[in-house]
């Protein structure tokens, strides 16, 4: 039986289904075909020999005396009678009918209107239609050939249009996260071009977050390693003899001031784990445009506490997409207290929005002193510039933005000093609602 889930086998049955009604309707209407050909020609032969029967008679003055002995005799294939019709309506008229498992065409010529006399020919076709039974039995054994050859023909076609996907498949099933390799394109049929694209993009992201998630952990083995071994150096000179109460304190105090270093970093890991806990929190409806005035008036009195300012322009009115908002919160608010933090006192820091080609745009500009655009910004404990941080924000913020889906990078301002964020999120089946 075939299996429902199998396309293989459902390709199989459909084809060779389609395939044999199709060899069936062709079958029957050649078979008919066949047959009213066959029966056209007789018909017409019996006509002409009605015609010429009736003609010679007229000549030799048999119009009321035919010598049917003669006639049949001349034509011993036909049996000629005359007979009388009192229905003047009839005409032409054949008959085909059967009698001792013999089978007769019977057709009626007019011969004389006035009398209403016909002219009977009967011929037996018993031969024609044991011909039409050979031909319908001949037609019915090259129907169950040709569904073989369908069938033979459905396997190999199967086995060719599944073959991409099982290369596809052993491809896949070699790959690790130690061994990734971009699927060849060019190797793959048209059809089949988008899902290796898709697979390398899958690849691609797996690679980066292989990747990052191998220097987070050199990282953070690292960045507490080496606190680690700062405490532990200090307190070893300060038990080498003994001190002041003062000194004792100030070690102390310095090991503490280590310590929430040290926690601050670990908080920032326990970050990464409820992001991606955040990860499978189900898309929903959301005006970003109204998402972005609610966390821009946030903003404005984080910055008015450091005497700076937020600007903000937001286009269009309203624009509703199905997005994750705690990952979309994440990586707004990374990129605006970083534009918050390098901006300089009395700076600005600009937050805009606009669409451009089917893309909706968020960019966030600051007056800070810019970044070297030659490093990568979005790997994990990575510092700039002389703030403090644990060099993870930008880390998560690209790990958010790979998680709906939406592109994000940093770049220098050419017009001054300072960078633009960008966060770009598709916005195909995007709702725009004119404001009131």
């Amino acid at each position: 039986m075939f299996s429902k889930k199998s396309i293989k086998n459902r390709f199989i049955l459909q084809l060779a289904v389609a395939s044999a009604t199709l060899i069936a309707i062709f079958s029957i209407i050649l078979y008919n075909y066949i047959k009213i050909s066959i029966y056209q020609d007789l018909t017409q032969e019996l006509a002409k020999e009605a015609a010429y029967i009736a003609k010679s008679a007229s000549a030799k003055s048999w119009k009321h005396s035919i010598d049917f002995f003669t006639l049949n005799k001349k034509y011993a294939n036909l049996k000629i009678s005359i007979v009388i019709i009192v229905d003047k309506g009839v005409s032409d008229t054949y008959r085909l009918y059967k009698k001792r498992n013999e089978y007769f065409l019977e057709y009626l010529y007019p011969y004389d209107e006035k009398k209403s006399t016909y002219l009977k020919i009967t011929k037996n076709i018993t031969n024609t239609k044991k011909l039409l039974g050979k031909i319908l039995r001949n037609i019915l054994i090259i129907n169950f050939i040709m569904l073989f050859f369908v069938i033979f023909y459905a396997l190999f076609l199967s086995q060719m249009i599944t073959f991409p996907i099982k290369t596809l498949s052993n491809k896949l099933a070699k790959m690790n996260e130690n061994f990734l390799t971009q699927i060849d394109i060019d190797s793959l049929p048209l059809e089949f071009v988008p899902l290796g694209n898709s697979i390398n993009k899958l690849t691609s992201r797996i690679q980066n977050f292989v990747k990052y998630q191998k220097e987070l952990f050199i990282g953070v083995a690292h960045e507490l390693k080496t606190p680690l071994a700062v405490m532990k150096t200090k307190n070893e000179v300060t038990l080498l003899k003994k001190r002041d109460a003062e000194k004792y304190i100030e070690a102390l105090k310095l090991n503490n001031k280590t310590i929430d270093n040290m926690n601050k970093m670990i908080s920032n890991i326990l970050e990464i784990g409820r992001q991606e806990g955040a990860q499978f929190e189900l898309p929903i409806e959301l005006d970003l445009i109204k998402f972005l005035k609610e966390h821009s008036s946030n903003f404005k009195m984080l910055a008015s506490l450091e005497n700076k300012n937020i600007e903000t322009d937001f286009k269009p009115d309203t624009l509703v997409l199905l997005i994750q908002p705690t990952l979309l919160t994440h990586i707004l608010q990374n990129f605006v207290q970083n534009a918050i933090k390098f901006t300089n006192e009395g700076g600005t820091v600009k937050i805009l929005s606009f669409i451009k080609d089917d893309t909706f745009v968020i960019k966030v500009i600051d007056e800070g002193i810019g970044i070297d655009e030659n490093k990568d910004l979005f790997a994990p404990f990575k510092r700039y510039g002389e703030k403090s941080g644990a060099g993870l924000g930008l880390f998560l913020a690209k790990a958010a933005a790979d998680a709906i889906g939406a592109k994000i990078s940093i770049k220098n301002r050419l017009d001054r000093s300072g960078a633009i964020a960008l966060i770009e999120i598709p916005a195909k089946n995007h709702c725009e609602i004119p404001s009131v």
